[in-house]
């Protein structure tokens, strides 16, 4: 779970970038923070720095959580004002 400061720092959106699930090692399209669907870690990524998400063996599952996949949480703004 993220958290803020001030509710100054974020407005809702609803963006379908928050609706993909992303695998493991693929290109991050957003900038952002990404939670693991199975098991709640999250990881800050830079799209504009070219990060993929991390491989299949940056951390192992249970069988009940099921495969290792990302979901944006929380994106950043990238371009100026």
């Amino acid at each position: 779970m993220a958290f803020i400061q001030s509710e100054r720092h974020v407005h809702k959106v609803d963006h379908e970038a928050f609706r993909t699930i992303h695998k493991p090692g693929t290109k991050v399209p957003y900038s952002g923070i990404y939670e693991c669907q199975g098991c709640g870690n999250e990881i800050a990524s830079n799209a504009n720095g070219g990060d993929r998400f991390p491989p299949e063996n940056h951390h192992q599952h249970t069988p009940e959580q099921g495969a290792i996949r990302w979901k944006l949480i929380v994106a950043t703004r990238t371009s100026s004002r």
